[in-house]
This record gives C-alpha cells, structure tokens and sequence, in this order.
C-alpha cells in the first residue's frame, strides 16, 4: 500500500479517499449539499421551524462530509482519538435518514406548481432545491450500501446491521419525543408515563451503545459489550412491546381517549394527532428492535 500511494499521490495523501466508490459517493454529497442550501439561501427561501430544519441538515451533512473527506485524504484520521470506521458509518446512516426527511419536508411546504404569490422565479428555485435534496438523500444511502458489513465479513459495529439500525431506532426515538412534546397528554394517565420512560430509557441506552462504539471505548468496559447490547436489545424489545400494548389502549379507548379525531381538533394543534403519530412509531421502533435482535445473534466486529 505504501508504494501505491506514493505513486498516486505521495505518502501524505491517500488519493482513495475520492477515487473510491466511497469516496466518489462523499463528493457527489459534498456537491449535492452545497448546491441545496445554496438554492434555498439565493432565492428559495425557507420559513418557520421547518424550513430551519431542512437548512440545518443541509448545512451539517455537508460540514461533517467535508471533514470526513479532508481527514481520509491527509490521514488526519489516524490522529483522532475515535474509531473511525464507526464513526463514518454511524454518520452515514444518519445523514440518510436526516437528508430524505428534509426531502420530503421541503417540498411538502414551499413548493407549489403556481407562480402566484411567491413568483415563477422562486418557485422554480425551490423545485431545484427540492431535486438536489432528493439527489443528496440518494448519495447518503449509496454510502451506506457501499460500507455496510457483508456476511462472515469482520468490521465495525456500526457498519453491521444491527448497528446501523441503533441510528435508526435512535432516530424514530427523536420523532416520538417530539409528537410527545406537541401536546400528547402523556401525563393524563401513569400508564402513558411509563411509555414515556419506555421511550426515555431505549432512547438514552442505545445513544450510549453507539458512543461507545464510535469513541472506540467498548474494550475498556468491564464486562462483555456484545453480549451486553444483544441483552440490552430483548430487554429493549419487551419493554416497546408493553408501550405498544398500554399506549393505544389509553389513547384510542372510548374509556380512555377517544378511537376517532375529535371534528373540533385544530390542525396542527390536536392531541388526538399527536398520540397516533406515537402509536405509529412505536410499532416502528418495535419492529426496528426486534429485526435488530434477530441481527444481533450472527455480528462478527
């Protein structure tokens, strides 16, 4: 390998860093990202907390691609105290799920097919905007497609599946806690509390889980850490299956709550809809856990 570099491109550079399919995938993002939040900042225009939203992914995608490629093309990254390859797979996969949420967001509130009243000209910018968002999302999964572990391959643990599916069930976790915070009436009853610490626990565990993973510290851990996230991840299973149980009972139950949408529930503003987009996810975050379990049992990192 050394001989290979200095012929490409001297000892200090590692050319494959945006040579490779990896690395080819990080510059159409870097690209793709750029030119996103470049349209909506010239003449698209954004709005309201989800237009902020949709700008911060943009911007922070495209801050920690730009670190990641400068790092492996100078070999910065060997001097980082991290295990880089968790790192860069952890990221991968969140910038997936943060990129096709902003893609769908955006469009969704700032683009029309009319001119009036925004004008032709930013109407045309946002549609632009909205086909690099949906290009930047496409790039972010390629990288994990490219970088995900193979079978019988030995790699790190958030390159595996059942680490890649932490971000995911982590991410989920972030779009319950925030129906939960839009007027759900969780503290109407005890048993809708305790869903909230179901929430609150997985959320925080499997935030620990990938620290560690990607801070490279599993090894200093006093006990085994794969045996530990496997136990972790049923213990995980069961409890979403009781929140799975308790939280539509007390929600959607004529004792309880109320099985249809009040006709009188402001949009945007009703309990009602904040309670089912938790029930939802909830069932997500269940499957995500149990498909991770079944994962967990073949890893080899």
């Amino acid at each position: 390998t050394g001989k290979m570099m200095e012929s490409t491109g001297g000892p200090y550079l590692n050319t494959a860093a945006v040579t490779s399919p990896v690395g080819i995938a990080r510059l159409l993002q870097m690209t793709f990202g750029c030119t996103t939040f470049s349209l909506v900042a010239h003449q698209g225009g954004f709005s309201a907390a989800y237009g902020t939203f949709c700008m911060f992914v943009w911007t922070f995608c495209f801050a920690i691609t730009v670190f990641i490629i400068t790092c492996e093309f100078t070999h910065l990254h060997s001097c980082l105290t991290i295990s880089w390859g968790n790192f860069t797979a952890a990221f991968a996969m969140l910038a997936t799920l943060m990129s096709i949420t902003a893609a769908v967001i955006y469009p969704l509130y700032f683009v029309q097919l009319g001119c009036y009243p925004i004008g032709c000209e930013v109407r045309d910018f946002r549609i632009a905007a909205s086909v690099f968002a949906g290009l930047l999302f496409v790039v972010y999964a390629a990288e994990v497609f490219l970088t995900r572990a193979k079978p019988g391959q030995v790699t790190s643990y958030m390159a595996t599946v059942s680490g890649l599916l932490k971000i995911v069930q982590a991410f989920v976790a972030c779009i319950i806690f925030g129906a939960l915070v839009n007027d759900s009436q969780y503290s109407k009853y005890v048993a809708m509390q305790w869903c909230v610490a179901v929430y609150s626990f997985c959320f925080v565990v499997t935030v620990v889980v990938v620290a560690f993973s990607v801070t490279g510290k599993t090894a200093l851990l006093w006990f085994p850490f794969e045996r530990s996230v496997v136990v972790y991840t049923f213990g995980a299973v069961l409890l979403y299956m009781s929140a799975a149980v308790i939280w539509p009972v007390f929600c959607f139950d004529s004792k309880y709550g109320s099985p249809r949408r009040p006709s009188l529930c402001a949009k945007g503003k009703c309990p009602w809809d904040s309670q089912l987009v938790i029930a939802i996810f909830t069932y997500v975050n269940l499957l995500l856990y149990v498909v991770d379990l079944a994962y967990s049992q073949r890893i080899r990192f």
